[in-house]
């Protein structure tokens, strides 16, 4: 008798430690685990118009969109392409958004457009650089990087830029040259090309391309 319940003893003592090992274990993988790098929701092919009083206002196209809302600075983050289209009232395309990667930072309501980035407002304005923020609280769009600018008269390039967000009212701060549009420097496809303008700055592929397929 006393030999079973010294067997008996010896079995919930093993379950015991058993199961505090088990525990322990569990609390050491939680304990791994930082919320500073865990995207709270991952979201592939994203394809969403953004509303705003009423209204459609912009058309959000990316193959992945990563959210980060657990971190000290909550942010969105676009690590395979970002393309953006903004409407009028009437949903008329009046300006788009496209940049290899993108970051938002929702506190601040700032956009962080990097790689290479391309503006453009209707109809024919375009605008080049390899970062460009996009302060939505200011309504400011701007850049401490090269920025090249090619509209239906001129090409303008220069270091700085800083623009309203709808880009009609804006000036580059330290510009390196202002180009006529005429025959000379028309590249393929009808549309201006600067001496000046570097390779880095021309998109790898169309913006449609970002878009998910259908």
């Amino acid at each position: 008798m006393k030999f079973s319940r010294l067997i008996l003893l010896c079995f919930l003592f093993f379950l015991l430690v058993a199961g505090a090992c088990r525990e322990e274990k569990k609390l050491d993988v939680a304990a791994g685990l930082n919320p500073e790098k865990m995207a709270t929701m991952t979201t592939k092919n994203v394809s969403t118009l953004i509303s705003d009083s009423g209204s459609v206002q912009y058309k959000v196209v990316s193959p992945l969109w990563k959210v980060y809302d657990q971190v000290q600075e909550p942010y969105w983050l676009f690590p395979e392409g970002l393309y953006l289209q903004q409407y009028d009232k009437a949903f008329n395309v009046i300006a788009t958004v496209a940049a290899d990667s993108a970051r938002y930072f929702k506190d601040e309501k700032l956009w962080k457009l990097m790689g290479r980035v391309e503006l453009t407002k209707a109809p024919k304005d375009l605008f080049q650089s390899e970062e460009l923020y996009w302060d939505q609280r200011t309504n400011k769009i701007y850049s401490d990087s090269f920025i090249h600018i090619e509209t239906a008269t001129h090409v303008l390039e220069g270091i700085g830029f800083i623009s309203n967000e709808k880009l009609t009212e804006y000036r580059v701060i330290k510009p390196m040259g202002i180009f006529p549009v005429n025959k000379d420097n028309i590249r393929e496809g009808g549309s201006p090309q600067s001496p000046l303008s570097p390779d880095s700055l021309q998109p790898a592929s169309h913006p449609a391309d970002l878009q998910p397929a259908q």
